[in-house]
C-alpha cells in the first residue's frame, strides 16, 4: 500500500512538471516565439495563456514597449558649408515584426542598435550635408528629424522594427568653430548696437532742435503779446492821464512833480544842479514863499 502511494505521488508530480511545462503566459509588455527543435513554429503578439508540447517545444520572449537607442557620445557631422558640428540625439523604436526581428538580428537588442544607429548616422550625414549651420540648429531642425525618422524607418522595416521617434537633444559647434563664431556674433551685435546708437543720437538731436524751435516760437509770442499787453496799458495810462490833466490842470502838473521829485532824490547821495529860480522847484519854491 505504501508503494502504490509513493509511485501514485510521483505520477503526480511529474503530470504537474508536463502540464506546467505545457503552459507559457505571454503578457501585455511582450511578444513570443514558439521554436520547436529550433524552428519558429508560432508567435504570440497578443497577452494571454498558450500551450506547447514540453521538451519539443520551448519560447523565447520580446519586449513589445517602445525602447530608446542613445548615443553615448555626440557625433560629429560636416554642413554645406564644411563646418563640423557635434550632434547629440536619441532613437525610439520598438519591435512590430518580431519573426522578422529574430530572423534578421536573431532576436538580439544590441545587434539591432547597432543596424538602427548605422541607418540613422548614414541619413544624418546626407542630411547636414545638404544644410547650413543655420538649418541643423534652428531654421530646419523638426524637418531634419522627420526626415531622418522616414528615412531610418525603412531600413528598420527589414529587421522587423519601427522607429517611432528621431530626436537632435544638442547640436552644438566645436570648441575652435565656437570661439570664432562668438566673435562674429559679437562684432556684429557691436555693429547694431552703434547703428541704434547713432539713430537714437540724430534722432535726440533733431528732437532737442524741434523743441528749442519750439521754446523760441514760444517766447516770441509771448513777447510780443506783452508788448501788446504793455501797449495797451500805456496807453489807456495816458488815457486816464490826458482825463486826469483835462480836469484840473494845476493839479496834474503838480502830481507829476512831486512824483519827479521823488525819483529825483529817491538815494541820500542823489544831487542836482540846477539854477535855484530853475522851473523844476517851481513848487518848492512857492511853498517857501508861503512859508
Amino acid at each position: 500500500m505504501g508503494k502504490l502511494s509513493s509511485v501514485l505521488s510521483s505520477i503526480v508530480v511529474v503530470l504537474v512538471l508536463v502540464a506546467s511545462s505545457a503552459i507559457y503566459i505571454v503578457d501585455e509588455r511582450e511578444q513570443a516565439i514558439l521554436f520547436q527543435l529550433g524552428e519558429v513554429v508560432d508567435v504570440k503578439t497578443t497577452p494571454g495563456l498558450y500551450f506547447k508540447i514540453p521538451i519539443a517545444q520551448n519560447v523565447r520572449y520580446f519586449d513589445s514597449r517602445i525602447l530608446t537607442l542613445d548615443t553615448e557620445e555626440p557625433e560629429r557631422f560636416i554642413t554645406s558649408e564644411k563646418k563640423n558640428v557635434l550632434v547629440d540625439l536619441f532613437v525610439k523604436w520598438r519591435i512590430v515584426d518580431v519573426k522578422q526581428y529574430y530572423i534578421s538580428v536573431r532576436g538580439d537588442e544590441t545587434l539591432a542598435k547597432t543596424r538602427l544607429a548605422q541607418t540613422v548616422n548614414s541619413s544624418m550625414r546626407d542630411e547636414f550635408g545638404n544644410r547650413t549651420v543655420h538649418d541643423v540648429v534652428s531654421g530646419e531642425r523638426d524637418k531634419i528629424m522627420e526626415i531622418m525618422r522616414q528615412k531610418a524607418n525603412i531600413d528598420a522595416k527589414k529587421i522587423g522594427v519601427e522607429v517611432v521617434d528621431v530626436r537632435l537633444k544638442r547640436v552644438d559647434l566645436p570648441q575652435e568653430v565656437s570661439e570664432s563664431v562668438y566673435r562674429r556674433m559679437e562684432a556684429a551685435r557691436k555693429r547694431v548696437a552703434n547703428e541704434l546708437r547713432s539713430t537714437g543720437a540724430a534722432e535726440a538731436e533733431k528732437i532737442r532742435a524741434e523743441a528749442d524751435r519750439q521754446r523760441e516760437v514760444i517766447l516770441a509770442e509771448a513777447y510780443r503779446e506783452a508788448q501788446k499787453i504793455m501797449g495797451e496799458g500805456d496807453g489807456q495810462a495816458a488815457a486816464i492821464y490826458a482825463g486826469t490833466f483835462e480836469k484840473n490842470p494845476e493839479f496834474y502838473a503838480f502830481y507829476r512833480s512831486m512824483e519827479a521829485y521823488k525819483q529825483s532824490f529817491k538815494n541820500k547821495g542823489d544831487m542836482l544842479v540846477l539854477e535855484p529860480n530853475s522851473e523844476f522847484f517851481k513848487y518848492m519854491n512857492s511853498t517857501a514863499n508861503k512859508k
